[in-house]
């Protein structure tokens, strides 16, 4: 991913051969996290210095949606059933929660001071 300074485009990788396959134009200054929904269909970027977390469709590759989270995004945590993503807004102090069938916010969860990076956690 490229960020201000960089091209703004998003590399494809095949894991097998370790090349890159695809370059898109995905036009996101200040790229900072990229997570694939559970079912792998879709794809969101986080952005640092921007309001929004872009959503891509994995199969054409094009953006489907920006959704207004916030001053700043980081860190991006999936629902295991793929309901829901949690988008952390470090500028704000909270945690964007995003309704992954409406692709909107539902709801925030106060988080403290600049929440980043998530784990999700349950019992076997």
């Amino acid at each position: 991913m490229g960020g201000e300074r960089g091209r703004r485009k998003i590399s494809i990788v095949d894991v097998a051969t370790k090349a890159v396959i695809q370059t898109i134009a995905a036009n996101v200054p200040s790229a900072n996290r990229l997570k694939f929904t559970p079912d792998g269909t879709r794809v969101l970027v986080s952005t640092l210095s921007r309001p929004d977390v872009v959503v891509f469709d994995t199969a054409t590759r094009r953006e489907v949606k920006r959704i207004p989270v916030g001053r700043g995004a980081a860190g991006i945590q999936m629902q295991p059933d793929g309901a829901r993503a949690f988008v952390a807004c470090m500028p704000d102090s909270y945690v964007a929660i995003v309704d992954l069938r409406t692709l909107q916010v539902s709801g925030k969860l106060e988080a403290g001071r600049q929440p980043d990076g998530m784990a999700w956690a349950g019992r076997p």
